[in-house]
C-alpha cells in the first residue's frame, strides 16, 4: 500500500494551448484525484510541491510561452517552493530531446499519448474504468468533449500531426457516454472539438460520421447546446447541417477555418480546395442553415503569399462578412512542408497584415451588432465580472466569441441559467441587453 505525505499529495496542473489540450488536462486531473492526489487548476498561490505543464507547441509565440512557463517553475525548483516539476503535451511530444538538455531541472518529460507513464512516475495506477468520465476546469454549464485525436490533413504549415499523430475517431457510444455524464454533473452546453471534425468517422467507420454523432447526442435529454468547432473545409459532410436545422439544440453554429482564398496559397498549403469551391461551400452552408454564425480562423504570411494573394484576400473577407474572425502570422515550423519554402515576409510584416484584416472584422462585427439592437436572444449566463453578468448567444463559443452583457445593478441572473436578452446597444465586440424576465 503506498503512503504518501500531505505535501507529497498536492499537484498543480498548468495548461497552455487550446481546448484540446485543456481536455487532456482535465482527463489527468480525474487520473490523479481517482488515485488519492490532491490536485488544482492553475492555482496561481498553489501549495503544491509537484507542478505539471501542459504545453503548448504549435507556432512560436505558444512554443515561446511554453518554454518560459518550464523555466518560471524551474526556477520555483531551484527556489526550494516546489520539489517535482514534470512537463507534458506537444512541446514535449516534439521537442523532448533538445529540451531535456537545455532544462535539465524538469524531473519527467511526456508526450501527448503518455498519460500511464506520467502517472506511473507519481506512483500512480490509471484507471480504465474512468473511460467516458473526467473533471472539468471549465464552468459546470458547458465543456469541450475531444471527438478524435491527430490529423491526417498533409496542410503544409501545421506541425499538429507531428505532435499528435493520425486521426484517431473515438467511438459514437463513447462520445455519447461521455455527454450524459457531464450532463449528470450540471452541463448544459458541449462544444465539440478535434483537430479535424469533419473527418470523424472516416477510420473506424468508413466513412465520415459526423452527423451520426450529431443525431445522437442531440437524443441526449438535458444537452441545451451542442457546438462544432474545426470543421476542415475540403470534402465537408453536407449532411451534419442537415442534422444542425432538424434539432433545435444544435447550434446553428460553425467554426470553419479557411486559412486562405487565394488559389496559388491555397495550393501552397495544400488544402485540398480552391477559392471557388471555398466560395461555393460557404454560400451553400448560409443557404441550408439560413441564420448560421460562421467562424474563421485565417493565416497570413505563408510563404509565397503574395501582396496581390492579399488584397485578394482583403476582398473577400469584405465581402464575405464572417460573423467570428481570427487571424493567425505564419510561423515557419521544422518538419512541416512549408519550412522547405523561403519564408521571406519580415515578421513586421505578417503583423502588417493580420492588423489590417482584423481592422475589417472589427467594422464588420460592428455593423453586425448594431443589427442585432432590439432583437431578442436567447443567452447563456457564464459569469458575473464587477458590476456585469456575462452571457453568450447561440452564435457565440467561449473565449474567443462575442459577449452580452447585464447590468448587475438592476438585474441578478444566475451562472449556468438561460435567459432571453433583448439588446439595448452595441460595440464591436459586446452587447448590452436587459432580460426579460417572467412576471
Amino acid at each position: 500500500m503506498r503512503v504518501r505525505s500531505a505535501k507529497q499529495n498536492k499537484i498543480n496542473v498548468i495548461t497552455l494551448g487550446c481546448s484540446k489540450n485543456l481536455v487532456d488536462s482535465e482527463v489527468m486531473i480525474s487520473q490523479l484525484k481517482a488515485n488519492d492526489f490532491e490536485v488544482t487548476h492553475e492555482e496561481d498561490n498553489s501549495k503544491s510541491k509537484i507542478v505539471i505543464v501542459n504545453t503548448c507547441g504549435f507556432i512560436d509565440r505558444a512554443k515561446e510561452e511554453s518554454v518560459q512557463t518550464i523555466l518560471d517553475y524551474s526556477q520555483k525548483k531551484a527556489e526550494g517552493s516546489i520539489d517535482k516539476l514534470i512537463v507534458t503535451g506537444c512541446l514535449s511530444e516534439r521537442y523532448k530531446d533538445d529540451l531535456v538538455k537545455e532544462i535539465p531541472e524538469v524531473d519527467a518529460w511526456f508526450g501527448t499519448m503518455e498519460l500511464p507513464g506520467l502517472l506511473q512516475t507519481l506512483g500512480a495506477d490509471y484507471k480504465h474504468e474512468l473511460l467516458g468520465e473526467r473533471l472539468t476546469t471549465t464552468p459546470f454549464h458547458y465543456a469541450y468533449l475531444k471527438i478524435s485525436e491527430g490529423c491526417d490533413r498533409p496542410c503544409s504549415f501545421c506541425a499538429i500531426p507531428l505532435m499528435r499523430g493520425k486521426h484517431v475517431s473515438k467511438p459514437i457510444e463513447q462520445i455519447v457516454l461521455e455527454a450524459k455524464n457531464l450532463v449528470k454533473n450540471g452541463l448544459k452546453e458541449l462544444i465539440l472539438i478535434a483537430q479535424d471534425s469533419t473527418y470523424y468517422g472516416i477510420d473506424i467507420y468508413g466513412e465520415r460520421k459526423l452527423a451520426d454523432l450529431l443525431e445522437n447526442l442531440a437524443q441526449v435529454p438535458g444537452l441545451d447546446w451542442i457546438r462544432v468547432h474545426y470543421a476542415y473545409p475540403s470534402q465537408f459532410p453536407m449532411d451534419a447541417l442537415e442534422v444542425m436545422n432538424k434539432y433545435d439544440n444544435i447550434c446553428k453554429y460553425l467554426d470553419i477555418p479557411i486559412q486562405h482564398i487565394t488559389d496559388p496559397v491555397l495550393k501552397s498549403m495544400r488544402r485540398g480546395i480552391s477559392k471557388r469551391r471555398t466560395i461555393e461551400l460557404l454560400n451553400e452552408i448560409r443557404r441550408i442553415v439560413p441564420n448560421i454564425t460562421l467562424r474563421t480562423t485565417i493565416l497570413v504570411g505563408h510563404p509565397g503569399e503574395t501582396e496581390k494573394d492579399f488584397e485578394e484576400l482583403v476582398e473577400f473577407i469584405k465581402e464575405f462578412k464572417f460573423d467570428r474572425l481570427g487571424v493567425f502570422t505564419y510561423s515557419h515550423e521544422e518538419n512541416t512542408h512549408a519550412y522547405t519554402l523561403p519564408d521571406e515576409l519580415s515578421a513586421e510584416e505578417k503583423q502588417r497584415r493580420a492588423d489590417v484584416l482584423m481592422e475589417i472584422q472589427t467594422q464588420i462585427s460592428l455593423q453586425k451588432n448594431e443589427a442585432k439592437i432590439g432583437k431578442v436572444f436567447k443567452t447563456i449566463i457564464d459569469r458575473k465580472e464587477g458590476d456585469w453578468f456575462i452571457g453568450r448567444t447561440e452564435g457565440d463559443s467561449p473565449e474567443v466569441d462575442n459577449e452580452v452583457l447585464f447590468d448587475a445593478k438592476q438585474y441578478f441572473l444566475r451562472q449556468g441559467d438561460f435567459v432571453n436578452a433583448k439588446i439595448e446597444s452595441a460595440t464591436e465586440f459586446d452587447l448590452v441587453a436587459s432580460p426579460i424576465l417572467p412576471n
